[in-house]
């Protein structure tokens, strides 16, 4: 995803020369090309996160559009003050990325997991929080975010996430993308999650269950109208997110759902809310953390009680 976002923000930064990058102790592997296309634009300020933004908001307010670019949580967490009042209080057109999100910085520990990022971000006001799901979606929304005008976070992954589009969907900022038609269950995926989903399709396909795949790659603001479609036409929704059970796509889409008064069979599945002291790979961390998707289907689909689902609209 970080290969396809640079590649993406050095073909907008060739159409606009107001597009600046920025990163705090980053660069060593990714960001050489933007900085050697256009080295009066580009600014390393060393490991200091909240002047990062600082910065970014300074030349925003002189009319241009700086990207800020850092690991997990550090462009989030460790200057969201800086982010409520320089960014989002001017509405400055700051756009910030954060690579590793969720679990991918695995190895390093609780201190690079990114696992409530998109719940700060989704708590300021005028903020647009996107998590793509690979690296189609990654291209689709780093050209759409180049465009849009205001605050804006973007998380990326870092692990070679493959390519899961065939060919480029329909993407617009505050659209869920239809993945695979069902009528049993929805799976809603924000972020690298895709993956998990479509294999837990593919899995539960073998015992004849028809699931709908959504990908959610924009958090706020959410697609409703896709959500209580889905609540309408398949039996149960299940929300799937590399970020803790808390204020992320789960908690999302349950606002949607009690707002318009449906009554349906719901989960949502992440990292529980909870301290937890683990190091090890991504897909160990998952695994643990977050469980066996298509196990979860099953206690959902197959939880007693019936449930009436209705809509005010």
């Amino acid at each position: 995803m970080r290969t396809t976002f640079i590649e993406a923000l050095i073909a907008a930064a060739e159409r606009d020369p107001r597009i600046w990058l920025l990163t705090a102790d980053l660069g060593y592997s990714v960001l050489e090309r933007f900085a050697q296309a256009f080295p009066d634009r580009y600014v390393n300020v060393g490991v200091a996160e909240q002047n990062l933004i600082g910065m970014a908001a300074g030349l925003a307010r002189t009319g241009l559009k700086p990207f800020v670019y850092s690991i997990a949580n550090f462009p989030t967490l460790r200057c969201f003050e800086q982010i409520r009042n320089d960014v989002c209080y001017h509405n400055a057109d700051v756009k910030i990325v954060a690579v590793g999100g969720g679990l991918a910085y695995g190895a390093q520990g609780y201190t690079h997991h990114g696992v409530e990022d998109l719940g700060a971000m989704r708590l300021l006001p005028g903020m647009t929080v996107v998590a793509p799901g690979d690296p189609v979606e990654t291209r689709l929304a780093t050209i759409a975010l180049a465009d849009h005008a205001g605050p804006a976070y973007l998380r990326l992954g870092k692990a070679k996430e493959p390519v899961l589009h065939t060919r480029d969907p329909f993407f617009e900022l505050g659209r869920a993308i239809e993945v695979r038609q069902g009528k049993d269950l929805t799976l809603i995926s924000t972020g690298a999650m895709l993956g998990d989903a479509l294999a837990a399709a593919d899995e539960l396909a073998t015992e004849g269950c028809r699931v709908r795949v959504l990908s959610m790659p924009t958090l706020k603001p959410l697609d409703e109208a896709a959500v209580l479609l889905a609540a309408r036409q398949t039996k149960a929704i299940l929300t799937l997110e590399e970020h803790s059970v808390t204020g992320g796509l789960g908690s999302a889409v349950a606002d949607v759902l009690m707002e318009a008064g449906v009554r349906a069979r719901f989960r949502k599945l992440g990292i529980p809310d909870q301290p937890y002291h683990l190091i090890g790979s991504q897909t160990y961390l998952k695994k643990y953390l977050i469980g066996d998707i298509a196990n979860a289907a099953r206690e959902l689909l197959h939880a007693r009680g019936r449930l009436i689902r209705r809509s005010s609209r």
